[in-house]
């Protein structure tokens, strides 16, 4: 059965209105910062997967809109950077490329010492590591079928499939509460003032007073980036070059707004700051509805103690390495927050840890620069050389 794309957008935002709720009305939801798109979103989920268990159909939601939603968000995030802000972030991304190198190796490692105790093949342990969390769903099941025709390990695509939606869940779970604990225990703020549009509030109300020329505005770029951004991918896809679509729209927001800002154009950011709320919010929320929970039924026993060590370390490493070396400070803090949530699940569960912070405590506009740069393209490269060269050892060649 398909949702078609209007049903599935109204099922999202009904999702997050439900999200919002009840981290209004759990305390510890708000305090630790869950994204409204995960606590909305899973119960959402859940209620499908259990029409699924019992009518024995299949619910499948129309998410081309998503893909759509996401080039949105990341083309206001070009057009609202600036070069400081991008040089200041180099330095960042520069010392992730190497924490996300010794995040892919310690997930490995976890994963094939916890395979190797419970009396395993140690392959179950590349599943359960960088494979499925840092690499996803997509990644999860590619590598899965090659362990099963060539290594002779039974139903590894569905234990990937398995890893890949529980670190999804855990991401959204625990990135946010690690990051929102660094900035109290830390005493940290925002540096930058958030750009706020005029709004008039009356009791518990907020209308907004937003200008019809400064919205066509926002429109006009966000369609370029969009326009411009697709006859970049394409050229480069010519030179067998492939990066993602919203990574080029992204670039080429950055190039419009700084292009525009030198010859002295001046541009309301207010509202491309409220179109890219609102689609990220939306991505947020279909993504979130749409988790397959029902691959979770297997996830007792070994998966679930390997999916529990897999956290803990990433959190360690976050809260020990990825925060202190990027200066202890409120950015380093969102990154971190963020990538928990692109360790343990994907790009999108990074930004949605992040950007619960940046709506509590301020914004933070090199995260949003990172974190997204990180896991584009370079950590799904790593990751994929990393799992080659594992596989040449001994330990891992001499299965099947």
């Amino acid at each position: 059965m398909m949702i078609n794309t209007p049903v599935t957008v109204a099922i999202a935002i009904i999702a997050l209105w439900i999200g919002f709720h009840i981290n209004r009305s759990i305390g510890f939801l708000h305090k630790y910062n869950i994204p409204p798109a995960v606590s909305g979103g899973l119960l959402i989920s859940a209620l499908v997967a259990i029409i699924e268990a019992t009518t024995d159909r299949e619910i499948r939601f129309d998410l081309q809109l998503r893909d759509l939603l996401l080039i949105t968000f990341f083309s206001t995030i070009g057009l609202s950077a600036r070069v400081r802000q991008m040089l200041e972030g180099g330095k960042a991304l520069a010392i992730m490329l190497g924490l996300a190198v010794a995040l892919l190796l310690f997930q490995n490692l976890t994963g094939t010492l916890m395979a190797l105790v419970a009396g395993e093949s140690p392959l179950l342990g590349l599943i359960g590591g960088s494979i499925s969390l840092a690499g996803g769903h997509g990644t999860a099941i590619t590598w899965g079928q090659l362990f099963e025709e060539h290594f002779g390990l039974t139903n590894a695509s569905s234990m990937g499939m398995t890893f890949a939606t529980a670190g999804l869940i855990s991401g959204g779970l625990i990135g946010g509460p690690v990051g929102a604990w660094l900035i109290r225990r830390n005493s940290l703020h925002s540096e930058d003032e958030p750009r706020e549009l005029p709004h008039i509030e009356s009791g518990k109300n907020i209308t907004y007073v937003i200008e019809l020329n400064s919205v066509l505005t926002a429109v006009l770029l966000i369609s370029l980036c969009f326009a411009l951004g697709a006859t970049v991918y394409g050229w480069l896809s010519g030179f067998g070059i492939r990066l993602p679509a919203f990574l080029t729209a992204m670039f080429l927001g950055i190039l419009l707004t700084n292009g525009l800002e030198l010859i002295r154009v001046t541009i309301d950011h207010r509202p491309i700051q409220m179109v890219g709320d609102l689609s990220l919010q939306l991505f947020l929320g279909m993504s979130l509805i749409s988790l397959p929970l029902l691959s979770l039924q297997g996830a007792f026993g070994l998966i679930s103690v390997i999916m529990a060590m897999q956290a803990i370390v990433i959190s360690l490493l976050a809260i020990f390495v990825v925060f202190p070396l990027l200066g202890r400070n409120y950015d380093a803090a969102c990154i971190s927050s963020g990538f928990i949530g692109m360790g343990l699940g994907a790009t999108p569960v990074g930004i949605a840890n992040m950007n619960a912070l940046t709506n509590r405590f301020g914004p933070s506009p090199k995260a949003y620069m990172v974190i997204p740069l990180l896991g584009a393209f370079f950590i799904d490269i790593a990751n994929a050389s990393l799992v080659q060269l594992l596989l040449g050892l001994d330990i891992f060649s001499n299965q099947g």
